[in-house]
């Protein structure tokens, strides 16, 4: 990404919107000003988010589409996420929750483009004065959605703006009953969702997606006889493999029991994330390319997303996120191997809850470098600060941000860089 100024006056932070299929159709993004009433260059702001999320090729309405994709289609992807629908649309459209009235009218006053959408509260939506804003950024195709209730009824032309509701958990009334008909409701999002069950009963009530990470379910407790599920045996198999450093040929038969595998393996490493000069042909080709240490991070990442339960959709896409955060935070340290175990530990550390087994069960059966261990086993591993960081940032708390950042003596401008750099990559994983 270009050098942009704005990122040294902002923090940003992410949630996945989840459909109810579980798949992740668009991100969250948060902008926090550097200060309450702060109002950073929402031009500059605007052209950086678009390296990340630029507009759709063949022009056309961007729409927020809540449906999963083919299942023939989903088969051979990482993870089901639903698309925009607008022509040449990437996966995992933008939706941009800008913290602060002011922040928020300048950026609504700087045009932005219509496939990034914009959450507007309710509170400022019963404002005259910005009715014609509203109406200006519908006609030009944005996607408004409403966040929060409005205390008095809109009228019916300046709730026709809005293509969705957002509403926190515990403050939505809706009882799965549809309304009457001739009367217009908008699809609500519920957000703050924390648990499955969180997820599962927003659904139930009639919202159409969700906004957040379920990652306060119960961890697994441990059973005394570890089971490696069968769809994830070959990948732990190939990995123990590489760390062994097994002829080619002998990977190469793991890899053929599974040609599902070897072919997500090669969509990763062909990936404009990867950014290789050549392409991948084979895992033999992979080899004599990467090496077997380089290897690794992407088994690892294979590993994480190898899960063929639909609820740990969101999980894995924390996974890809987390691990691409972490390698990009450590981009100026100038030390490959210490990226990439950085990549690695941002990938497992979700790896108990995606498998259903503990931490140290897992620690036991997966070859990772000393350093990571000790950071998931959260033992004073080198890393464990730069997690604390990334679950901050999931979490989108502009406070722990702002202390996690400081720890670890980062610049505001390095932590946003690298947030929207992972961003991207995970978009082009998972496109």
């Amino acid at each position: 990404m270009q050098e942009n100024p704005v990122l040294a006056h902002v923090a940003l932070g992410y949630s996945p919107m989840l459909n109810r299929q579980r798949a992740v159709v668009a991100t969250r993004l948060t902008v926090f000003p550097e200060s309450s009433d702060g109002v950073p260059d929402a031009h500059a702001l605007l052209i950086a988010l678009q390296e990340v999320w630029p507009a759709p090729s063949g022009g056309g309405e961007l729409k927020l589409t809540l449906r999963p994709l083919d299942p023939a289609s989903v088969s051979q992807r990482s993870s089901a996420a639903a698309t925009a629908s607008a022509p040449g649309a990437a996966a995992h459209p933008v939706s941009l929750n800008i913290a602060g009235e002011a922040f928020l009218r300048a950026v609504m006053d700087a045009a932005p483009p219509p496939h990034l959408m914009l959450e507007v509260p309710a509170f400022m939506v019963a404002d005259p004065a910005l009715a014609p804003v509203l109406r200006s950024l519908r006609e030009a195709g944005s996607v408004l959605l409403i966040k929060g209730r409005p205390l008095t009824a809109l009228e019916p032309e300046l709730l026709a703006c809005f293509s969705h509701s957002i509403v926190e958990a515990g403050e939505d009334r809706r009882t799965g009953v549809a309304p009457p008909p001739g009367v217009r409701q908008v699809s609500t999002v519920q957000s703050g969702t924390r648990n499955s069950a969180d997820v599962e009963q927003a659904f139930e009530r009639g919202a159409v997606a969700v906004l957040g990470w379920p990652l306060d379910d119960p961890l697994p407790k441990a059973s005394g006889r570890p089971k490696v599920p069968t769809d994830i045996q070959a990948v732990m198999e190939l990995i123990s493999g590489v760390d062994r450093e097994l002829p080619v040929a002998r990977l190469e038969d793991i890899l053929r029991r599974d040609p599902t595998l070897a072919f997500r393996l090669l969509r990763y490493l062909n990936s404009p994330a990867f950014g290789l000069p050549a392409e991948i042909s084979s895992f033999g080709h992979a080899i004599m390319m990467l090496g077997y240490q380089r290897l690794k991070r992407w088994l690892a990442l294979l590993l994480a997303t190898s899960t063929k339960d639909p609820n740990a959709r969101a999980l894995m896409h924390a996974a890809v996120c987390r691990g691409l955060l972490m390698e990009e935070l450590a981009r100026g340290n100038g030390d490959a191997e210490l990226r990439g175990e950085m990549f690695i530990c941002g990938v497992f550390s979700l790896l108990d809850r995606l498998l259903q087994q503990p931490m140290a069960d897992l620690l036991a059966s997966v070859p990772v470098p000393d350093r990571v261990q000790r950071s998931l086993r959260e033992e004073g591993g080198p890393f464990e600060p730069y997690l604390a960081l990334v679950r901050a940032v999931e979490q989108e708390s502009v406070y722990d941000i702002r202390e996690c950042t400081e720890a670890l003596m980062l610049g505001p401008a390095e932590v946003n860089r690298a947030v929207l750099v992972a961003l991207r990559s995970a978009r082009q994983l998972e496109g």
